[in-house]
C-alpha cells in the first residue's frame, strides 16, 4: 500500500497558499522553491511549509 502526503505551503509575502498531495513527497516538494520551475508555485515563491498530513 502507497502512502501519500497532503501538504499546504504558504507564500507570506503575496498572502498565497498551496494545497498539493503526493506519493513521494521529498521529489514534490523541492521545485516548488527553485526558481527554474514554471507556473503558480514560481510567481508567489518563497514558500513555506504549514501543514502536512500522511495518509
Amino acid at each position: 500500500m502507497s502512502e501519500y502526503v497532503v501538504y499546504i505551503l504558504n507564500s507570506s509575502t503575496y498572502n498565497k497558499i498551496y494545497i498539493g498531495y503526493s506519493s513521494s513527497l521529498n521529489e514534490r516538494f523541492y521545485p516548488h522553491n527553485l526558481f527554474t520551475n514554471k507556473g503558480y508555485t514560481l510567481v508567489y515563491s518563497t514558500w513555506r511549509v504549514i501543514l502536512i498530513n500522511f495518509f
